[in-house]
C-alpha cells in the first residue's frame, strides 16, 4: 500500500465489483440497483462501484447507515446516485451489501441487521454482513447472498461453517496483493489441482504398483458397508483390493465384487485380518461394530506400518483409545462426521477449520471432517472442498469416501492429498449422481470414474 497511490487498491475493488454488479444484470441500462452503505472501507468500495454503474445508465440508491463516505459519496453523486430510504429494496433488480467488512466479528448492530437481505439478486462486498471473514459463524441476522465478490484473496468464512451458505457463488478480483505468507490459511483445491495430484498408473506396471488396499469392515448385521467401501475401493483405481471379514460380510462382498480377493475370517480375529497377504493401506471400521471382537480388528489393523483408513465404528473406538493413534508412525487418515469428531472430547464450535487442524495436531494424524464443505487437516495446512452438497446427506455415502479415499492412499497419495482429492472427487460423484435433490451411495459409487474423467477434462461433467 506504501507503493501505491492513495485509494488505488480502493479504485481497482470497485472496478471488479462493477464488473461483477454489471454481469448479474441483465441489462445496465435502466436497472434499479440499491446499495445498503456502511461506514467502513467496504461500504466506500459500494458507492464507488455504485457510481460506475450510475454513469452506465442505472438508477442507483444508496442506503446509509453510517456517516457519510467523503470522496467517494461526492464521487456517487456526482455520478447522478441519490440517497433513498431502506423501502428502496422492495423494487431493487440488483442488492450490494456494503454493510459491514471483513472486520466485523459477532451479530450485527441493530441499524444493519434491519437492512438484512437474502436473495440471488444480492451480491456481497468482500463477505455478507453477519458472517465471520476468518470461521464463517453467524451469530445472528446476516445476509445471504447470491454472489460474493472478494478482493486479493479468498477468506476463510466464506468457504466454511455457515458463511459457505450466506456466501452463495465467490468470485475472487485480484487487486495486485503479494502472497506474503509462505502457506495460506486455508487452500481451496480445484479440478486442475486434483488432476494433477490423481495418480498415474506406470507403464509396465502390475497391481502391487497400482495400490493394494485392505478392506475391514462389516459385520452379520451390517454387510452394506463392507460391500460399498470395497466397491468404491476398486472403482477408485486400487491395482487390488483385498477383503477381510466375517462369513455373511464376506459372502456379500465376494457376490458384489469378484475383483476383490475375499477373506473370512472369525470375529475378532485381528491377526488373521492383518495377515492377508500383501496390502499398501488399510481401511478400517465401516460397519464393524464397536464390541470387544471390532476393538481387536482395529487395534491389529493400527499396529501395521502402512498407511490407515479410519472409519465409522472404528473412529468410536480409537475415541476410547487414543493412544492407538498417538503410538503409530505410519500416516493415519480418520473420516468423522460431526458427532463422530466429538466423541474425542473437543466442541467443533463455530470455527470448524480451527478445530480440525488442533485435534489432528494433537493425535499426530490427518483429519477429513464430513460436511458440505469437507476440512481436511493434518496439523498444519487445512484443505476445504467445495463440490459436496447436501444430496450426499445419505447413508452409505460415507462408506463410498473411505473406500475411495483408501484406494487414493494405496496408491501412494499422502493422507492430507487423499483426503483433499477423494473429497472432491465424491462431491463430482454426487453432483453426478443427483436425481432432483436426492441420489443413493450405490450411484455416487458407479460414477466415481465419470467424476475422475471429468476432472481430468476440467469440467464437472463426464
Amino acid at each position: 500500500m506504501s507503493r501505491l497511490p492513495a485509494g488505488a487498491l480502493m479504485q481497482r475493488a470497485a472496478s471488479g465489483l462493477a464488473v461483477a454488479c454489471a454481469q448479474r444484470l441483465v441489462t445496465v441500462y435502466g436497472s434499479r440497483v440499491v446499495l445498503l452503505v456502511g461506514s467502513g472501507n467496504n461500504g466506500a468500495d459500494a458507492l464507488w462501484a455504485g457510481a460506475r454503474l450510475a454513469a452506465r445508465g442505472a438508477a442507483v440508491t444508496a442506503v446509509p447507515t453510517g456517516d457519510a463516505q467523503g470522496d467517494a459519496l461526492a464521487a456517487f453523486r456526482a455520478a447522478g446516485g441519490r440517497l433513498g430510504p431502506p423501502e428502496a429494496l422492495d423494487s431493487a433488480d440488483l442488492v450490494v451489501d456494503g454493510l459491514v467488512g471483513i472486520g466485523g466479528h459477532g451479530p450485527l448492530r441493530d441499524h444493519a441487521a434491519a437492512l438484512v437481505v437474502e436473495g440471488e439478486h444480492v451480491v456481497a462486498v468482500d463477505v455478507p454482513s453477519g458472517v465471520d471473514a476468518d470461521t464463517g459463524a453467524v451469530a445472528g441476522p446476516a445476509v445471504r447472498a447470491g454472489l460474493t465478490v472478494t478482493f486479493g484473496t479468498g477468506k476463510p468464512g466464506l468457504y466454511v461453517g455457515a458463511g459457505r451458505l450466506h456466501a452463495g457463488r465467490v468470485h475472487v478480483v485480484d487487486i495486485g496483493l503479494e502472497p506474503y505468507l509462505p502457506t495460506p490459511y486455508l487452500e481451496l483445491l480445484d479440478a486442475v489441482d486434483v488432476a494433477l495430484l490423481l495418480p498415474v498408473r506406470p507403464a509396465g506396471g502390475d497391481k502391487y504398483t497400482s495400490g493394494v488396499v485392505g478392506i475391514a469392515a462389516g459385520s452379520t448385521p451390517y454387510t452394506g458397508a463392507a460391500v460399498l467401501a470395497t466397491g468404491a475401493a476398486v472403482r477408485a483405481g486400487a491395482g487390488m483390493v483385498r477383503f477381510a471379514g466375517v462369513d455373511h460380510a464376506a459372502e456379500q462382498v465376494r457376490s458384489a465384487w469378484p475383483e476383490a480377493v475375499v477373506t473370512t475370517v472369525k470375529a475378532g480375529d485381528g491377526e488373521g485380518v492383518v495377515g492377508v497377504g500383501r496390502v499398501q493401506a488399510w481401511v478400517v471400521g465401516p460397519g464393524l461394530g464397536t464390541d470387544d471382537d471390532a476393538a481387536a480388528v482395529v487395534q491389529a489393523v493400527l499396529g501395521t506400518d502402512v498407511p490407515v483408513l479410519v472409519d465409522a465404528d472404528a473412529l468410536t473406538l480409537c475415541a476410547q483409545h487414543p493412544e492407538w493413534l498417538r503410538d503409530r508412525s505410519a500416516p493415519t487418515l480418520l473420516t468423522p462426521h460431526d458427532r463422530e469428531f466429538e466423541r474425542f472430547g473437543r466442541e467443533l464450535g463455530d470455527d470448524r477449520a480451527g478445530a480440525v487442524r488442533r485435534l489432528a495436531g494433537e493425535l499426530g494424524v490427518t483429519i477429513l471432517l464430513k460436511g458440505d464443505a469437507t476440512v481436511v487437516s493434518d496439523g498444519g495446512r487445512v484443505c476445504v472442498n467445495d463440490t459436496g452438497s447436501s444430496v450426499l446427506a445419505t447413508a452409505g455415502t460415507g462408506d463410498v469416501l473411505s473406500g475411495g479415499c483408501g484406494a487414493l492412499l494405496a496408491q501412494g497419495l499422502h493422507p492430507l492429498a487423499a483426503g483433499a482429492v477423494g473429497a472432491y472427487l465424491h462431491g463430482v460423484a454426487g453432483a453426478l449422481a443427483a436425481d432432483g435433490a436426492s441420489t443413493s451411495a450405490s450411484r455416487v459409487l458407479a460414477l466415481w470414474p465419470a467424476a475422475v474423467r471429468a476432472v481430468r477434462a476440467g469440467r464437472m461433467d463426464p
